[in-house]
């Protein structure tokens, strides 16, 4: 006969053991777990300011019964009757419909770029003035709604800081309702954010300043392949070679089959390596030439229809489109990077990509040559290498190291030179 034992119930029927104060203390934290979650939110409409007038209310009351001052009595008071008065102003419902535009919603640094709000009351019934607050960027603007009939609709425009690349959040537009003193400010969100791409500079670069050879059939390696265009030599006949590169007049001539051998051609393909670890900069100024330089190159290259990869520390750049590119260029931040040094940070972002006829290697004025040095072995001997050191109104110079061109680059307008010097 089995024992039955607390334990032998699992589940909803299962024996509850502990004592009833332990089991009271259960539900009543139950209870007001359930209550919270009901209150909570009409709590939060209560301002910061609203919290602490409740307590200077609390607190003069209580000097006023310990000590007896009555002069605390009326302010204590005073303070929750403003604060019951400045909850009618949270009453009402809202019914608008809220449209932000951004006018365009691609801009290069500099440029300048509006937005417009559009409040519509979209009931059937007046709605009384109100405040809207739209986050912009870091800013913050306000705008008074006025009094809006039914259908009746309210424009406003604002203008948008465009100086530096950045992405730049408008958003969300979201109404206020309060008292004048702001004890009690009830929020309603009515927009999602929208994103406003402010583009680094770029300049133009001529095809043949991107780097590349432009070809239709692919460049011819070393490397030896059994299928492919450039043909090599003839080597004996082994089982499981295509029968398709059997050279059949050599084969009657020497009485064994003879297949052909072929020079591996390969397509052109980029990769352009952006350290963005802030060690590397001198300043801001000099990451933003950085990225400019990174995204002029990577513009030319894809109006090209060149094969490319865009890597740096914390982001892989969409190369698809130079809209996409520079969308994603905008997002670059100089930083901490999470690899330890300059190779591990080429090695980990480059290791899923194909083998690159040219690398590029960008980085700040404080990089080390023996960093470009480093990421340069990574890549086969056939690779061309180009590293491209940004150092704010520097001389252009050109040198070379390992195998490894060098350039200096200190000003945008001395890309397309220094390429071209670079390519010869």
């Amino acid at each position: 006969m089995t024992a039955i034992t607390p334990d032998t119930f699992v589940g909803d029927d299962a024996i509850d053991t502990r004592s009833p104060l332990r089991r009271a203390a259960a539900v009543a934290l139950a209870v007001v777990r359930l209550v919270w979650r009901v209150v909570a939110p009409r709590l939060a409409v209560v301002s910061t300011v609203g919290w602490l007038v409740l307590a200077v209310a609390v607190a003069a009351l209580i000097v006023s019964v310990v000590l007896g001052w009555q002069e605390f009595f009326y302010l204590g008071i005073a303070l929750v009757a403003a604060v019951l008065a400045a909850v009618a102003f949270a009453f009402g419902r809202a019914t608008y419909h809220v449209e932000i535009e951004l006018t365009p919603r691609r801009v290069v640094a500099g440029e300048r770029a509006l937005g417009k709000m559009v409040v519509v009351n979209s009931g059937p019934r007046r709605l009384l003035p109100t405040r809207m607050e739209l986050p912009v960027g870091t800013g913050l603007a306000e705008f008074g709604i006025p009094t809006l009939q039914p259908s009746a609709q309210q424009e406003e425009l604002f203008a948008v800081p465009t100086e530096r690349r950045a992405v730049i959040l408008a958003g969300p537009a979201i109404s206020v309702r309060g008292d004048q003193l702001g004890l009690i400010r009830r929020v309603i969100r009515w927009t999602p954010t929208t994103e406003l791409f402010v583009h680094p500079v770029t300049t133009h670069l001529a095809p043949s300043q991107a780097g590349l050879v432009r070809d239709l059939e692919g460049q011819v390696s070393r490397k030896i392949t059994d299928s492919d265009i450039s043909f090599h030599a003839l080597r004996a006949y082994v089982p499981g070679d295509d029968r398709r590169y059997v050279h059949w007049r050599t084969s009657a001539r020497t009485g064994q089959l003879m297949v052909r051998q072929f020079e591996e051609t390969r397509r052109s393909q980029l990769t352009i390596l952006q350290s963005t670890l802030g060690s590397y900069y001198a300043d801001a100024d000099e990451f933003e030439l950085a990225v400019s330089i990174t995204a002029s190159v990577a513009a030319q290259v894809i109006r090209d229809g060149t094969d490319m990869n865009v890597v740096t520390d914390t982001l892989a750049l969409r190369t698809h489109s130079v809209s996409a590119m520079l969308d994603d260029s905008c997002r670059l931040q100089p930083g901490r990077s999470p690899f330890k040094t300059a190779r591990e940070f080429a090695r980990e972002t480059t290791k899923r990509l194909p083998a690159p006829s040219v690398a590029m290697m960008i980085a700040g004025s404080r990089i080390n040559v023996a960093d470009f040095r480093s990421m340069r072995t990574l890549f086969p001997v056939e690779t061309v290498g180009l590293a491209i050191r940004v150092e704010k109104g520097a001389a252009p110079k050109l040198g070379a190291i390992s195998g490894t061109t060098i350039v200096t680059v200190g000003e945008l307008s001395d890309l397309s030179a220094v390429l071209n010097r670079a390519g010869a």
